[in-house]
């Protein structure tokens, strides 16, 4: 006990600097550096969930098969406001998901990632790596008071951009073999042979089609933010919305039970998959998932109900 009381008393201490302190406002707040992670237990956990979104393919290809990382998507570590930053997320769950139609945990967030934006299986909840990847999310956050974390910089994930004009797949194909396709190939199968590793956009090694990335406003959105890598917002609106128009209207993993999304309705317009009330948006081919029920991540039950 007196050990534990004492370690938690230096961990206060070393997150006082990312604190909010009178005054001073969420403004104020900064992520912590990789430099800061604590040389400990903790520490090393921390450091494990860091490299399991660095290299989630790698690490974990039985629960991510395919051309995919977490990272890919969360840019720098999640530290990059324009690219669906985890900063904060701690202190944003459990939150109610509309998707979901239920109040759902961050184990259960970090498993939609896994089974629709990597297309692949949901890690146990109490294994060691789902914790591992929980304490760098924590760690990421320390400092943002619970409840708080929706007023960070970028916290609402991708954030749309107005579109000046309806997109275009024929021009988004010219713009794509202009700018993209040199790291992304014409097959839109990306390069695991470098680093850091570029992620596939279409095809059976891709996000789902239930991924927020297969909505033609949210690639666009981050399109625009961040893409060519390096080189953000140096294309126009149009040509991110063109782009990602051809991008999404490619072949990509099937989202099992993606139907059931949205149920008490409401789902956005371009949403590419029909669910209550809502007609599918430009619906790209599927294909067929080799393991659907490992894909699938139920709202959270009643124990009286199991």
């Amino acid at each position: 006990m007196t050990l534990a009381l004492l370690a938690g008393g230096i961990l206060a201490c070393a997150d006082r600097n990312s604190l909010p302190t009178p005054g001073n406002s969420l403004a104020d707040w900064r992520a912590p550096a990789d430099s800061e992670i604590p040389s400990d237990s903790m520490g090393a956990a921390i450091r494990r969930g860091l490299a399991l979104i660095t290299n989630t393919s790698d690490s974990l290809p039985a629960f991510a098969p395919g051309r995919i990382n977490c990272s890919n998507c969360h840019l720098g570590g999640g530290r990059v406001a324009d690219a669906a930053p985890l900063t904060g997320s701690h202190a944003r769950f459990p939150k109610y998901m509309e998707r979901s139609g239920a109040v759902i945990g961050l184990a259960d967030r970090v498993n939609y990632c896994f089974t629709r934006s990597l297309a692949g299986s949901k890690l146990p909840t109490d294994s060691r790596e789902m914790q591992d990847i929980l304490a760098y999310l924590a760690w990421l956050s320390r400092g943002v008071p619970v409840g708080e974390g929706m007023r960070l910089a970028g916290s609402a994930g991708l954030n749309t951009v107005p579109s000046p004009g309806a997109a275009d797949r024929g021009r988004g194909a010219q713009v794509y073999a202009a700018k993209c396709v040199i790291c992304h190939l014409p097959s839109g199968e990306g390069n695991r042979t470098v680093a850091p590793a570029i992620p596939a956009l279409w095809g059976p090694q891709s996000f789902s089609v239930g991924a927020s990335m297969a909505r033609q406003s949210k690639a666009a959105s981050f399109i625009w933010h961040n893409m060519p890598f390096g080189m953000g917002k140096t294309l126009t609106p149009q040509e991110a919305y063109d782009v990602a128009a051809y991008v999404t209207s490619q072949p990509r993993p099937d989202s099992p039970g993606k139907e059931g999304d949205w149920p008490g309705g409401g789902a956005p317009s371009d949403v590419p998959y029909s669910t209550k009330g809502h007609a599918a948006f430009l619906p790209p081919p599927v294909v067929h998932r080799a393991n659907p029920a490992a894909s699938l991540v139920p709202p959270p039950r009643s124990v009286r109900q199991r």
